[in-house]
């Protein structure tokens, strides 16, 4: 009898297990939603919404932040998910695999008579010891000039060289210490436009255009004034405009604006990017000075363009100060240019901190956000390499820290051993879909890699998805980073005891306060 026909018989042990066989469905249904992408020989998934709209996709958080879920486990399930994509920017389709894995074990050790609090104490007993190999086994990175930084970009970049080239490029151009810098992601650095051509180049783009087509085309060695606020006048209140002290307030105000934009003009200023509006006058002035403007830019883009310029981002209070003063905020770079043809604002080699942009090309609007998200995936990938260092993939990993777990069983006394099984199940799981997705048969193949790896004592050795035969994963430049790896293995741990300790799903009551109008009906 399977686990949902025993939930539904009706049979005291049944109900005490129908809410956890319930979610344990739930997060079975989101794992086979991905399951099919894992590996070089995974497929795509199609995406459609009511309107018709199609994405086309291999990235495992984008099928699951764009499916519909409606169950309370499959939503936490997907937002483990989203927290991974973040915090690490790769491997949502490995955690969401692992975590599909450990539940459907954990829900049949519960069915089977283990005790719950059993079956958690040994999954965290298994995941503790897991995490413990899977760091030792890390090779670091030695500089950005290391191949394998190049095989980890192909790699989470699904193959594209184009792309893996891009990454690597940029990478070196910022530097290892700024992929250091826990504030920094890397991923951010990259955008996709139909019709570009696939360059790196060191500066930043703003996805804005600037205010009018009478402002410069291109300007070198410029002064870049970042404001982080509108540039408009002080607002005075309308009632106080009705009144004599009111409007001679309101007209010295207007006043002291025009001053502050002079002194932007005496300063030499070429380029004023503003968070918020631009007031007419101020673009009026600095359209007759020779200046570009542009406004309501994005507060992400502000922040790398003061940082990759050396500026400092300033309120409009701050253009009350003396010339001396707002010119100690200026930075300065040595080109800015207005592509017209992708309307966007380029602001190349600055004199502030290194900051590279990788814009990669796309034939058509359709292939534009998948090869966005390619792109990023790299990138993410390539910054965790050089945070923690790289482990082989392909699943081989996952398969040597399974047998290093099955150890821990041995020492294990009573139930909790059911427990550590679980995470064993997970462990296997990777491979066994990436074998299943290449079209082997994952017994079969999960055993001859296991004896193999027990042979030579080479724990990188997995299927050649191409071959069918045990390879050598560091060989064939199959490397995945560490910490994508220890993100996705913990996650997947969590979630499960999280499901696992879920005994009854109560639906809540409304909250009147928060529909008073339903309040007042009853």
């Amino acid at each position: 009898m399977s686990l949902k026909q025993q939930a539904s018989t009706g049979t005291e042990v049944d109900e005490r297990l129908a809410a956890l066989v319930t979610n344990a469905n739930a997060i079975r249904a989101i794992a086979s939603a991905v399951e099919g992408t894992l590996g070089p020989k995974g497929l795509d998934t199609m995406l459609v919404d009511k309107f018709g709209e199609v994405v086309i996709t291999n990235d495992g958080v984008t099928i699951l932040t764009m499916m519909e879920a409606n169950h309370p486990a499959a939503r936490m399930l997907i937002n483990i998910a989203r927290a991974q994509q973040e915090e690490i920017g790769d491997g949502t389709t490995t955690a969401t695999v692992m975590a599909g894995a450990m539940v459907g074990a954990g829900v049949e050790q519960v069915a089977r008579g283990v005790p719950v609090a059993r079956v958690i104490e040994g999954i965290r007993a298994g995941v503790k010891r897991g995490l413990e190999v899977m760091m030792q086994k890390a090779r670091p990175v030695a500089d950005l000039d290391d191949p394998l930084i190049y095989q980890v970009a192909l790699v989470a970049g699904r193959g594209h060289e184009d792309i893996a080239a891009l990454v690597v490029q940029a990478a070196r151009m910022i530097g290892r210490e700024k992929l250091l810098d826990r504030a920094f992601r890397f991923s951010d650095t990259v955008m996709a436009e139909e019709g570009a051509d696939n360059q790196v180049f060191m500066g930043v783009i703003v996805n804005k255009e600037p205010m009018n087509r009478q402002m410069p085309r291109e300007l070198t060695n410029v002064g870049v004034l970042v404001i982080d606020d509108a540039l408009e006048p002080e607002e005075i209140e309308e009632e106080a405009l009705a009144t004599e002290a009111g409007f001679a307030r309101y007209m010295e105000l207007q006043n002291q604006f025009r001053e502050n934009i002079q002194k932007i003009i005496d300063l030499q200023v070429g380029l004023v990017l503003a968070d918020r509006g631009v007031h007419d006058v101020a673009e009026e002035m600095l359209t007759d000075a020779g200046i570009m403007v542009v406004q309501r830019v994005a507060n992400k883009e502000l922040r790398r363009v003061a940082e990759h310029t050396g500026a400092r981002m300033i309120k409009r209070t701050g253009l009350k100060k003396d010339l001396e003063q707002i010119k100690q905020c200026l930075g300065r770079c040595r080109r800015v240019f207005h592509d017209e043809k992708l309307e966007q604002v380029w602001i190349q080699d600055g004199s502030g901190k290194p900051m590279a942009t990788v814009l990669v090309g796309a034939a058509t609007a359709e292939v534009v956000g998948e090869r966005e998200r390619i792109a990023r995936d790299a990138a993410s990938a390539v910054q965790a390499a050089v945070r923690g260092g790289v482990v082989p993939g392909g699943g081989a990993l996952e398969l040597a820290v399974a047998r290093e777990v099955e150890k821990v069983r041995a020492s294990m006394r009573g139930m909790t051993a059911y427990g550590v099984d679980c995470v064993v199940e997970a462990l296997k799981r990777p491979l066994a879909q990436i074998v299943a997705n290449a079209g082997f048969n994952p017994l079969e193949k999960i055993g001859d890699v296991m004896a193999a790896q027990v042979e030579t004592g080479n724990d990188a050795l997995a299927v050649d998805c191409d071959t069918g035969q045990v390879a050598d994963m560091y060989e064939l430049g199959v490397v995945d980073p560490v910490l994508v790896k220890t993100y996705a293995f913990k996650a997947a741990g969590e979630i499960a005891e999280a499901i696992l300790r879920i005994d009854t799903i109560i639906k809540k009551r409304e909250d009147r306060e928060a529909n008073p109008k339903q309040a007042t009906d009853l």
